[in-house]
């Protein structure tokens, strides 16, 4: 598989660059919105399970509660941090002309997938090959 990844380029029309750079600066902006969210959700999680909630009483299931909501937050806000860095990425491959090559064979990845998935690293086939390889119990599907 290493050969054919030799610095692919995928020559895209002008028009189909604008699309794809449209698209990723939007998705770009949704999860950044979404990471301040859940950045400012789990300060305030933070600062209530510290004893910081003005004159409220704190009950040992409420720090419990508190500290769960913190750790989902920052959960959340991981995975869209790292969505955002592959929208980076794929801005990048676009300014390359590497973007909708796949990483794993260096086949075209499908316009279809590009258009719902527009920082899509991976070909359909390569993308189920990691997830079966992530999952075994994936692989009996």
């Amino acid at each position: 598989m290493e050969e054919k990844k030799k610095h692919l380029k995928n020559k895209l029309s002008k028009t189909k660059k604008q699309f794809y750079y449209d698209l990723l600066m939007k998705a770009r902006g949704e999860f950044m919105t979404q990471v301040k969210f859940h950045a400012d959700e789990a300060l305030t999680s933070h600062k209530d399970s510290a004893g910081e909630r003005a004159g409220m009483a704190t009950h040992m299931a409420d720090l419990g509660s508190d500290n769960s909501r913190h750790d989902l937050e920052l959960g959340l806000m991981s995975s869209e941090v790292d969505v955002v860095e592959m929208i980076e990425e794929a801005l990048q491959r676009i300014h390359d002309d590497e973007y909708g090559i796949c990483l794993d064979c260096g086949a075209l990845i499908p316009e279809a997938r590009l258009a719902a998935k527009p920082y899509a690293r991976f070909c359909t086939k390569c993308k189920e090959k990691r997830e079966s390889f992530e999952d075994p119990s994936r692989r009996s599907r």
